[in-house]
């Protein structure tokens, strides 16, 4: 925020006491799960406190980026970044919404869950590839905000809408079928675009930027995210489709790649690109953060292809067949052995990546090297 609007943070100490309040709210909120202390909703099963908690932490957040956005330079980046950060935080005030019939209470829990993921996430995940576009590569501003207009476009056009594709079989009426069919379809587009708009910025760029690794993790959140959030969610999200796949392993194969690609990577980008530079070092490990960006993309891959055959598997058993859940868990044990060692290749890449941005290398240096930006 501060390097994007040209001016310092608004209150660093008001992020600083909102950083630990999220720190310890949170930190409370997961030992009470432990202890059954909880709402019982999945993904949102933080108490009316922790919730009522969650709200504050969120407007301070909001609040003191917000104001460094008002005082510091305007752009088409900051604006669609504050669009979706405003939105995430209006969807989830659904949350303290509990009605006793489980249909309504489905409906609205997807104003949240969906409308957050395939909805204003989408606006933040486009904006902030833009960013490290502009930072990395040096494509000129315009450029980049024509392509951000049309990835924001395609994303509210397909993905407010595309709700319906979870309202297929939650008592909800039957012309969510086609609703949730055809919009939830679309829902590739502004994946596929994000995968269009990295590739082809790098390639007009021709620039030898130092910082490597940033730019492989930005292009690969991408292209992760298209086929962990499109590629994977159109392959059962048809209705015709759904009424086999629902509820099996091929939505966990889905859920994972696309939280992966969307969310992950695009941290982990932006955690290689800022780091080196606040902690005013050249990334000398950038070859580690490489090495960790692949081993993680492919055990990720092997995880997703894992639970996808499971999923197909328990298909095919329990719901064509009519084998009892149980009974086809059994059967679908080495896909979960599979998964679990996937998810051990994960954790030693992500404590690579940890390694790669937070060691000093051999030498240090006051900052990271700049090249003047053309847009700037």
């Amino acid at each position: 925020i501060p390097e994007e609007t040209e001016t310092e943070l608004f209150s660093p100490k008001l992020a600083v006491v909102q950083f630990w309040l999220f720190f310890v709210a949170a930190g409370l909120t997961v030992v009470g799960y432990m202890f059954r202390i909880h709402e019982g909703r999945e993904f949102l099963e933080q108490t009316f406190a922790a919730k009522i908690g969650i709200v504050v932490v969120v407007l301070m957040f909001l609040f003191n980026i917000t104001m460094t956005a008002l005082k510091g330079r305007k752009t088409t980046v900051i604006n669609i970044l504050l669009f979706g950060l405003w939105g995430l935080a209006l969807f989830f005030l659904f949350a303290f919404y509990n009605p006793a019939n489980l249909a309504l209470d489905k409906m609205y829990w997807w104003y949240v869950i969906h409308l957050w993921v395939e909805g204003v996430w989408e606006l933040i995940m486009a904006s902030v590839l833009a960013f490290l576009m502009i930072k990395i590569n040096g494509i000129d501003r315009e450029v980049v905000e024509k392509w951000l207009y049309v990835i924001v476009g395609l994303a509210l056009f397909s993905g407010i809408l595309g709700t319906g594709h979870h309202y297929y079989w939650i008592g909800a009426p039957g012309y969510w079928q086609w609703i949730g069919s055809l919009f939830s379809t679309l829902e590739v587009a502004p994946f596929f675009t994000m995968v269009i708009f990295t590739f082809v910025m790098t390639w007009k760029a021709g620039r030898n930027h130092p910082n490597k690794a940033a730019l492989l993790w930005s292009i690969g959140c991408s292209v992760m995210a298209f086929f962990g959030a499109g590629v994977w969610g159109f392959l059962h999200t048809l209705s015709s489709v759904n009424y086999y796949s629902h509820g099996t392993q091929v939505t966990a194969a889905h859920g994972h790649l696309a939280f992966f690609g969307a969310y992950v990577m695009l941290n982990l980008a932006m955690m290689a690109y800022a780091i080196p530079d606040i902690r005013g070092r050249q990334p000398y490990n950038q070859w580690l953060s490489i090495a960790s960006f692949w081993i993680m993309c492919t055990a990720m891959s092997v995880m997703t292809f894992a639970l996808t055959f499971a999923g197909v598997v328990q298909i095919h058993l329990q719901r064509v067949l009519g084998e009892s859940f149980m009974d086809v868990q059994d059967q679908l044990s080495l896909f979960y052995w599979v998964r679990l060692g996937s998810g051990a290749v994960v954790l030693v890449s992500a404590l690579m990546f940890i390694w790669a941005v937070l060691v000093p290398g051999r030498e240090r240096a006051d900052s990271l090297t700049r090249m003047v930006q053309p847009a700037e």
